[in-house]
């Protein structure tokens, strides 16, 4: 069995002990860290304009997201002593530098979402791997 050679890329760049480059990459590549990241990029909200700016985000998951968010330092959570209580969420200055980023992705996903759907539904018809290569070659 011939050794696997190294290609180049950023993980070879990394320290041995990368595995909280990979924790932190999934956590700004999540879904909802992405749509939340660009939906407080307006300015500071309240947590019912949150949920109401990103279509399907259920309650648990927002909250879940949030916390993790401000316990990695993107966001702050200002509870004001009002009657009825008040929770506003902005980005840190860590958080705002994360904004070309994620509004890139989201753009890109925006951009090929139909290319992309209509893949998945070709796949679909004709398989993966090698089925789809055979299928692919009697066409020639």
């Amino acid at each position: 069995m011939a050794t696997p050679r190294k290609i180049s890329g950023p993980c070879q760049a990394w320290p041995k002990d990368s595995a909280y480059i990979r924790e932190v990459l999934d956590r700004i590549g999540e879904k909802w860290t992405v749509l939340i990241i660009s939906t407080l990029s307006a300015g500071s909200l309240r947590y019912s304009d949150v949920q109401a700016s990103i279509p399907g985000i259920s309650q648990r998951m927002l909250t879940q997201t949030l916390k993790h968010l401000e316990r990695d330092g993107l966001i702050t959570r200002t509870a004001y002593a009002e009657v009825p209580p008040r929770v506003e969420y902005e980005l840190t200055d860590l958080g705002r530098s994360l904004i070309d980023a994620v509004t890139a992705m989201a753009g890109w996903a925006a951009a090929h979402h139909t290319e992309i759907a209509n893949n998945r539904a070709a796949s679909e018809l004709t398989g993966v791997g090698r089925g789809k290569a055979a299928i692919s070659a009697t066409a020639d």
